[in-house]
């Protein structure tokens, strides 16, 4: 491995890591940024020890944790009893929550969007607030897999490029 190989693995580590940050501050597109940090090594190696096939399998990842991030908030508000108007809530309130708070909106609106929204629709506050719970709880759990799929996919990513015969 010569030196403009050492720099380009550090770049992409250090893209990787930015995206891992992403998980905490939302606004940071999480998943892919470690897939472009993967991507970025390939292209400049040639697709030697990155291969079309793992960057597929790390396509497919990213995906599949942004709809389960997606999905996370609704599951989770669901579970704790939201109603219709609290998923609406929900959707209205992440995006609010974007545009006026920024990554702390990202995590708060959809919780805000759907208490209010479940007061609206008439439920009580104690079961709004069970509705805004569930819907944060739903958001730890997506972020939970993401730092799992992450980290897999990092991991992933320096055995192939130390060409350890482990994995793929």
């Amino acid at each position: 491995m010569g030196i403009w190989e050492i720099i380009l693995f550090a770049v992409s580590l250090i893209i990787m890591f930015v995206g891992m940050a992403g998980i905490i501050v939302p606004i940071i597109p999480s998943m892919p940024l470690i897939w472009l940090g993967a991507f970025l090594y390939a292209i400049f190696t040639h697709f030697e020890k990155i291969t079309w096939m793992v960057l597929l399998i790390f396509a497919l990842l990213t995906i599949f944790s942004i709809v389960l991030e997606n999905l996370g908030n609704v599951y989770g508000a669901k579970k704790f009893g939201a109603t219709r108007w609290g998923i609406i809530g929900s959707v209205i309130g992440t995006g609010v929550g974007f545009y006026l708070g920024g990554p702390i909106g990202l995590i708060l609106g959809p919780v805000v969007g759907t208490v209010i929204f479940e007061l609206i629709s008439g439920k009580g506050y104690k079961g709004a607030l069970k509705s805004g719970l569930g819907n944060f709880v739903g958001f730890l759990g997506g972020s939970i897999i993401k730092v799992v799929i992450g980290l897999a996919m990092i991991s992933i990513f320096i055995w192939k490029v130390f060409r350890l015969p482990i994995l793929m």
